[in-house]
């Protein structure tokens, strides 16, 4: 099957992660099964520019995100494209599909005021799970990382003589993070109470583990950031992705350039990374406000 190949096309040759594999099967199906159901096209039926516009059109019908619809015309792209590459179809249906006009959104992010209550006023338990739950918060706001990069830290990639994390992003791209010296400090710190639970089998290679000691899963840094941040802010999202944007928004709004924070972030390219000025601008707008005579 076509998209069985395709899918493996992007797992070996594209290294894509598990959940975009995930994505991209579920879209492609979800096309096809639309095609067969709802246009009574045969299984042969090779599809074109009208057939790939009514599944467009049957997708907004039912009121579905444009990012999501979207994030699915990216998918039927992407994979017809392939087959035409590989010689199995003459024409590309979604040549001349344009993707849906979609509201920027500025991401949520904390205050600095909220920050410095979670680090300086807010208390933790003691021993290991509470000292765990503290750097789990400081590696996602002093390194930007995402939470799939965060669990699959291993031990082996803190570097504490260069101050440096080796960090494995999306499709498996490596790069280097620097880190600070508290960061370092509560890091020894972590490293010294997971090695004092003798008593559980901890998973020594990877970095972060859960209280039986095996690698920490996504569920659980969900919910330990939602917790304290739920005890610090008021923002409406209060999830890792936040914590991220919360280092950038900070890093961008202290004089960081916006190249600097790309590289931190991961980001392919610098309009990823230009969400963030929107925040920059609000605030320079606020500061006017205040400010001018006239405003």
């Amino acid at each position: 099957m076509a998209i069985t190949t395709f899918i493996d096309y992007l797992r070996k040759e594209k290294r894509y992660s598990p959940h975009s594999l995930i994505s991209y099967t579920n879209d492609l199906t979800q096309f096809y099964l639309f095609l067969k159901d709802e246009l009574q096209l045969s299984d042969d039926h090779k599809p074109e520019h009208h057939d790939v516009r009514s599944w467009i059109v049957s997708l907004m019908e039912k009121e579905l995100n444009p990012r999501s619809v979207n994030r699915k015309i990216t998918a039927l792209r992407s994979y017809f494209k392939f087959l035409k590459r590989e010689g199995l179809i003459d024409y590309n249906p979604t040549q001349k599909i344009s993707a849906l006009k979609v509201k920027k959104q500025i991401p949520h992010f904390a205050s600095e005021a909220d920050m410095e209550q979670l680090f300086n006023n807010l208390e933790f338990e003691p021993g290991f799970k509470g000292t765990r739950d503290k750097l789990v918060l400081e590696m996602l706001y002093s390194t930007g990382m995402r939470r799939a990069e965060l669990i699959n830290l291993k031990t082996s990639d803190v570097n504490f003589y260069n101050r440096e994390l080796k960090v494995l992003g999306k499709r498996n791209k490596e790069r280097i993070i620097p880190f600070t010296d508290k960061l370092a400090v509560s890091l020894k710190s972590y490293l010294a109470e997971k090695q004092k639970q003798s008593g559980k089998m901890m998973d020594d290679q990877v970095l972060f583990v859960n209280d039986k000691g095996k690698k920490m899963g996504e569920k659980l840094v969900y919910s330990l950031v939602n917790k304290y941040l739920s005890l610090v802010t008021t923002i409406e999202k209060r999830s890792p992705h936040v914590m991220r944007h919360t280092f950038a928004t900070h890093m961008l709004n202290n004089g960081a350039e916006l190249n600097a924070i790309k590289e931190i972030l991961g980001h392919s390219n610098l309009s990823a990374t230009q969400i963030y000025t929107h925040n920059t601008i609000e605030k320079l707008k606020s500061i006017y406000k205040q400010a001018h005579p006239r405003a």
